[in-house]
């Protein structure tokens, strides 16, 4: 039987989501790549441990993460059976619906029918009652917002979520909803949206400040800009890299001479502070306080304690701000 550590949350930062009561760990587990029937379940297992022993309380799924599609959440059901879910009430569990799920008309977008058969579905995968964060994955251009947002209000009245997110909604589009949600009284408390130094469109859309100034709670994926943010690429691509074996996230058109002569200086600002590049990008994206958690991915345990090794030095000075700037221009 798996035991926890129970020193986990020394020194682990929280963070409280938007206005709400919920507090997110700095660093949250993403189940993205890595969690499909195509992985190894002693090593999925030997990373939710880890995380969990060391205060990432936070576990991020969503229907179609797999391969196979729903594979993560069902992986990480069979975790949850063997150990970690003694420990349900300490962690938080989110899943999400908006993309492809099954064929025909029902297994895609926005739609009441859709979302709330979607969860239904997660929940059995994962053995669990509840989430405690339900996310619409992306806007539908085609439903009406209204719809979609009283599905999200039902599903937290039917007791099926504690707390309502989105995904990948920008600046107007979360403004919008965020005002129907008001009005019936949601719990509505996060965005989940790309951020790295190489991605920062939240800050140009006016996303990043707008949440902040309204209490709305930011949680970011590809940090490390699917790898490139770390010295993996610092001497040009590895046969055994992602894009080699995985083109769908990061074509080799991205890793270009520019673009590593920008990670190539990241990396001795990063040396220089006494961190790697990594932990030095994840460290970037908390520097302001506006964004309550960062997700990783990892494909083994070390990973995830390289990580969050970032937490020991959050802080940038007026000078390590400029030069990042300045290269990142």
């Amino acid at each position: 039987m798996y035991e926890a550590d129970e020193k986990r949350y020394d020194t682990m930062k929280y963070h409280r989501c938007g206005k709400s009561g919920l507090m997110l760990p700095a660093v949250s587990l993403g189940l993205w790549h890595n969690f499909g029937s195509n992985g190894n379940f002693e090593n999925m297992q030997a990373m939710c441990y880890t995380a969990f022993d060391h205060g990432i309380t936070h576990f991020d799924l969503a229907n179609n993460y797999g391969p196979v599609y729903g594979a993560a959440e069902e992986n990480f059901g069979r975790i949850l059976k063997k150990g970690l879910g003694r420990y349900r009430d300490e962690i938080v569990v989110s899943t999400k619906a908006g993309y492809d799920m099954w064929p025909g008309p029902y297994g895609d977008w926005g739609s009441k029918k859709y979302l709330v058969a979607s969860l239904d579905q997660s929940l059995k995968r994962m053995g669990l009652e509840y989430v405690d964060i339900f996310y619409h994955h992306r806007p539908d251009p085609e439903t009406p917002i209204e719809e979609t947002a009283r599905a999200l209000d039902g599903i937290v009245r039917s007791g099926k979520a504690l707390y309502v997110g989105i995904s990948n909604y920008n600046k107007e589009q979360t403004i919008a909803i965020a005002a129907l949600f008001q009005e019936m009284g949601t719990p509505f408390i996060i965005n989940q949206r790309q951020y790295s130094m190489f991605n920062r469109e939240i800050e140009q859309d006016g996303l990043k400040d707008y949440a902040a100034a309204h209490g709305i709670g930011i949680i970011t994926f590809c940090p490390l800009a699917q790898g490139l943010l770390t010295d993996r690429y610092l001497n040009g691509i590895p046969e055994d890299s992602r894009i080699r074996t995985d083109g769908r996230f990061l074509r080799e058109d991205a890793v270009n001479e520019e673009t590593i002569g920008k990670i190539r200086k990241l990396a001795q600002v990063a040396k220089e502070r006494g961190q790697s590049l990594s932990q030095m990008a994840l460290a970037w994206i908390l520097r302001d306080g506006d964004i309550t958690s960062v997700l990783i991915g990892a494909s083994k345990p070390s990973q995830i304690l390289d990580n969050i090794g970032m937490l020991s030095k959050l802080g940038f000075d007026e000078e390590e701000r400029k030069r990042i700037d300045a290269i990142l221009a």
